[in-house]
């Protein structure tokens, strides 16, 4: 019996992990074809087999979920030494995917998306923004950007931008006929303009002055998802809304925004990068977060 070779076992381990040939197939950057006479020849030479297959789908069979097990931290480890020497000579390339809220991928297209697109042409950034906190490395992504609250706490961190405020904002014509509120109990005698979390749940405003920390579930008719339309809303006099200062200072610049209860808005952490810290960093990331704390 003459020993497996490393890209044989590489494709078994492919195979298993995608459960289909064609999948490993472009995975690996062979045809369907060559793949199955690797598999072939690699049970031939050990003497047993270790993929069932049919038509429609492929399985392994208990010997060759065991070598597989196995194999699987040797081959990450592998990976990790050779991409930890490609990282010396290689330039940044391939697709960046982050996933990131609104409000932040608005502040990177500002400087830092173009500084980075500038300097690193090979790399193609796909930036995914929603509302919901997703699991980035279950759904692909190489980092997510969040407030530092949202961060997971088994990730690394990267802060940039600064410290941020969420703020109570009116328009002129709305406080126009309405009290101005002074103390956040008085918003439960005006109309609010509420935010719907990811989970649907609505979101309570919550304010803090000297240590005293308020938490209200506003009264409102309206309720939205997304900071801007909130901010818009309020420009259009519907009601009070709670957004970041930053959806809201070239409103208030512009004289179509008020600020309301300042000092019971104080500053909290700012945005996050994040990626997990169990592996390597990829070339195209590193980049980008050298770009990022250039430019913020």
């Amino acid at each position: 019996m003459s020993g497996p070779g490393l890209p044989e076992l590489t494709a078994l381990a492919a195979i298993v992990s995608h459960r289909s040939f064609r999948k490993a197939a472009d995975d690996l950057g062979l045809s369907p074809s060559t793949l199955s006479h690797m598999m072939r020849a690699l049970e031939r030479d050990m003497g047993v087999r270790l993929l069932n297959r049919t038509t429609r789908s492929v399985a392994p069979t208990e010997a060759g979920a065991r070598l597989v097990a196995r194999l699987q931290p040797l081959l990450r480890d592998i990976d990790a030494a050779l991409a930890e020497v490609d990282n010396f000579r290689s330039l940044p390339a391939g697709t960046l995917r982050i996933n990131s809220s609104e409000i932040a991928a608005r502040m990177l297209l500002k400087s830092t998306v173009p500084a980075f697109l500038a300097r690193y042409p090979q790399v193609s950034l796909d930036l995914v923004t929603e509302g919901r906190l997703v699991d980035i490395v279950a759904e692909g992504f190489d980092a997510g950007i969040r407030l530092g609250e949202a961060v997971p706490q088994d990730m690394v961190a990267v802060r940039f931008g600064g410290a941020t405020r969420f703020i109570a904002v009116a328009s002129p014509t709305y406080l126009a006929t309405r009290k101005i509120p002074r103390v956040p109990d008085d918003l439960r005698n005006h109309t609010c303009i509420r935010f719907r979390l990811p989970s649907g749940k609505p979101y309570r405003w919550e304010f803090e002055k000297h240590g005293q920390e308020i938490s209200i579930d506003v009264p409102g008719v309206l309720t939205l998802d997304h900071m801007e339309l909130m901010a818009e809303a309020a420009v259009a006099g519907l009601g009070v809304a709670y957004i970041s200062d930053k959806s809201a200072q070239s409103y208030i610049e512009q004289g179509a925004l008020v600020s309301l209860l300042e000092d019971w808005c104080p500053a909290i952490p700012g945005l996050f990068l994040y990626y997990p810290g169990h592996r390597l960093v990829p070339p195209a990331l590193r980049a980008f977060i050298d770009v990022l704390k250039e430019t913020n």
